[in-house]
């Protein structure tokens, strides 16, 4: 799980990321009514037949295996004086996964963040308008950054392709025509089919070509460039893709070369100067200082 920290009207409330997906403190958010009584707060929230049927609704959405029999039970019940609800009990008896609960550093009660905006409009309507407005600040700084980050490592991994180039003439690419003889594919690995259709050779023939030069240590990858790791990162996942169909590998081969060829010839023709010239000057400068 990855961690950050949203804050609002003074109060610190984690949000963690699982899955790809965000959840949001409800231990943290409960302390707008009462810092002491947490627990107390979210029994309350969930014992209202409104939660219950929005938790349900939301489950049924998102979750397969929820149990709604006894989801059907809980419904039923709410709102009754005699009803207590606890998300552990919500959650092992209907395999919920909306509201997960921890324990330890930073333990308590976590919601997705849909269920999280629900709760927090049972507490104020005001403090909910803080919460999602300081969770959008939060996603566009992410995005912002995201997006500059990855432009300057991508212009200057081009402008690095150039001396990499240069640094690895010494290293020799042995010629062998892997497409028309196609013995080698019988006893193939996987990361072979990946280096044949990329750089149209295998690791052990690279290596014995490279004696001289290369360590022992060193592989054909060491040497790409970021084109050719970029190309290769998409073709694992391709090949990925294809051996789920069940494609055999004869088939998947020419079908990995034939996109790594058309790949590097894109990239490849890039010109990376004018991907720096459209970056804006000012936020170029300022992140050059934050790396400082």
């Amino acid at each position: 799980m990855s961690k950050t920290k949203l804050s609002v009207n003074e109060i610190e409330i984690v949000l963690y990321k699982k899955d790809e997906e965000e959840y949001i403190s409800l231990t943290d958010m409960a302390k707008f009514k009462d810092a002491k009584r947490t627990n107390y707060i979210i029994q309350n929230w969930l014992r209202t037949r409104n939660s219950i049927e929005f938790l349900g609704l939301w489950e049924q959405f998102h979750n397969p295996k929820f149990k709604r029999i006894e989801f059907d039970a809980f419904k039923n019940e709410a709102g009754s004086n005699s009803f207590t609800l606890t998300p552990k009990k919500w959650i092992e008896s209907t395999d919920a996964i909306g509201i997960i609960s921890k324990s330890g550093r930073y333990g308590g009660t976590y919601a997705h963040k849909d269920i999280a905006f629900e709760f927090a409009s049972w507490l104020s309507p005001t403090f909910k308008l803080y919460l999602i407005t300081e969770y959008q600040r939060l996603k566009e700084v992410e995005t912002n950054q995201y997006n500059l980050e990855w432009n300057v490592k991508r212009i200057l991994s081009k402008t690095n392709y150039h001396i990499h180039t240069d640094a690895i003439k010494n290293f020799i690419l042995p010629e062998k025509n892997y497409e028309k003889n196609d013995e080698w594919l019988v006893y193939a690995e996987e990361a072979d089919l990946l280096n044949v259709a990329l750089f149209n050779c295998t690791a052990k023939d690279w290596r014995e070509a490279n004696m001289e030069f290369a360590s022992k240590l060193m592989n054909i990858r060491d040497i790409a460039s970021i084109n050719e790791l970029a190309i290769l990162s998409n073709l694992e996942t391709i090949n990925a893709q294809m051996i789920k169909e069940k494609v055999n590998k004869r088939d998947r081969f020419v079908k990995l070369r034939e996109i790594a060829k058309y790949q590097l010839s894109v990239l490849n023709d890039m010109d990376f100067m004018k991907s720096l010239k459209k970056l804006d000057d000012r936020v170029f400068v300022d992140y050059k200082k934050k790396l400082k």
